[in-house]
């Protein structure tokens, strides 16, 4: 079996990344299947990422620090930016397709017994249950486990994780409730008997039931800014220079290569959920520093070129829209900016859009590759009705070229809206005229 041949076959299953569409959310198919494969998911000790925004990159900044610590860890992240292999990680590099190959033939059989018996596996639970059986095949410390959406009925939410980090939780999927409220018990089904939670700042009304969730099953729970917080921020070159605190251990000046203070206070959160899992061991700064040194996250505030500026982030709710835009202004200068965006169409359009267009100059609508996909048409009325000049252009690739190919060295390039909008742009800037 070829590796294009096991992704053809994952992708004939279910998928709610591009139907938009779900249905009977329970983690009772992905519990039954790994009892099946004997429980892989419990073989190595498990940190959970959940909350709205930022669980990427609160995972990978996990990630970089246990390695830094010497450990190997596993790391299983959603959506993907540019191939499936990026969603599970051994040490920090993408599964290769040998392994992938190996643990779909390994999958495979299971699968089509659920299939046979009326329960179909979906395309996430299968794609979890392989990261899983990767990672069992790993000699693993340490496994990373970034929820795909909500909490509790989350495929990944088989696993007894020992550490749990929660990035602020806000509205996003209306499947998971209508309220912080609901959505915040939603997330907070990640938090097992015993383990230890390290939280972002949210809403009280958020914090309440964290809190609430944390005492009913015995966790501790450490939050933003009393137990851990970024203290000092100052923009560098190719990143941020920053200071931060977690307990009584101070760290400061340590060169963080990513752009924003959101994205800043999501490395801090994955340090002190690191802390958390390395106990007795403790964090030192050589560590600290080493790890978040090595940290890139793909797709959030991302310079994939200079002269023009190009810039590519995947913000697809308000909240990350309004983080980008005071990224860049806090990060880059530009003398015109031109807006690349297409946004799915289940998706607050307006509100993404309104702090976006605040930087622009000019936009160009487009459409990705997803199904979900919002009409240009529809998107370019809203920029029209704010006064800006836009052009539509079908294609992300396309659009992404005309956007470079018409600015000067001094001008910058943002292309947003979507992951699936940043994925479909890296086409065209593999052969962009760009410096």
């Amino acid at each position: 079996m070829r590796f294009a041949d096991a992704v053809e076959a994952l992708d004939r299953r279910t998928n709610y990344e591009r139907t938009g569409r779900l249905t009977d959310p329970t983690i009772e198919r992905i519990a039954a299947l790994c009892e099946m494969l004997d429980n892989p998911q419990r073989i190595q000790p498990a940190i959970h990422v959940t909350g709205t925004n930022g669980k990427s990159t609160t995972a990978l900044a996990i990630t970089a620090i246990l390695r830094a610590a010497g450990l190997s860890v596993g790391t299983y992240l959603s959506p993907h930016v540019d191939s499936i292999r990026e969603r599970i990680r051994f040490d920090g590099e993408p599964v290769t397709e040998d392994d992938f190959v190996e643990g779909w033939r390994e999958l495979a059989p299971f699968l089509d017994h659920f299939d046979g018996a009326g329960k179909q596996i979906t395309w996430f639970e299968a794609a979890t249950a392989l990261a899983f059986l990767v990672f069992a095949d790993k000699a693993l410390d340490v496994a990373v486990l970034e929820v795909g959406m909500g909490g509790a009925w989350d495929a990944t939410n088989v696993a007894d994780a020992r550490v749990a980090a929660i990035t602020g939780i806000g509205g996003d999927h209306p499947q998971l409730g209508a309220t912080t409220e609901a959505v915040a018990r939603e997330k907070a089904g990640v938090v097992k008997a015993g383990a230890e939670v390290v939280a972002a700042t949210q809403r009280p009304e958020a914090m309440a039931v964290l809190r609430a969730r944390a005492a009913e099953v015995g966790a501790t729970l450490a939050t933003e800014p009393e137990d851990f917080e970024l203290t000092r921020l100052d923009v560098a070159v190719g990143g941020q220079q920053v200071s931060l605190r977690i307990g009584g251990a101070r760290y400061d000046d340590v060169f963080l290569p990513l752009h924003g203070r959101e994205l800043a206070r999501d490395a801090v959160l994955g340090a002190a959920a690191a802390k958390a899992f390395l106990g007795r061991a403790g964090l030192s700064e050589e560590v600290l520093a080493d790890g978040l040194a090595r940290l890139a996250v793909p797709g959030r505030v991302e310079v994939a070129a200079r002269r023009p500026l190009v810039v590519l982030d995947g913000a697809h709710n308000p909240p990350a829209a309004e983080a980008l835009a005071v990224a860049m202004r806090e990060s880059f200068a530009w003398d015109r900016l031109r807006l690349v965006v297409s946004i799915m169409a289940d998706k607050d359009a307006p509100g993404v859009l309104a702090p976006l267009l605040g930087l622009a100059d000019e936009v160009v609508v487009t459409r990705n590759n997803s199904p979900r996909a919002s009409d240009p048409e529809v998107l370019a009325a809203e920029v029209r009705a704010r006064g800006l000049p836009v052009t539509i252009i079908p294609s992300v690739p396309d659009a992404v070229s005309a956007a470079i190919t018409a600015s000067e060295q001094s001008d910058a390039v943002l292309v947003s809206g979507s992951l699936y909008t940043v994925g479909d742009a890296r086409p065209s800037l593999r052969s962009a005229p760009t410096g």
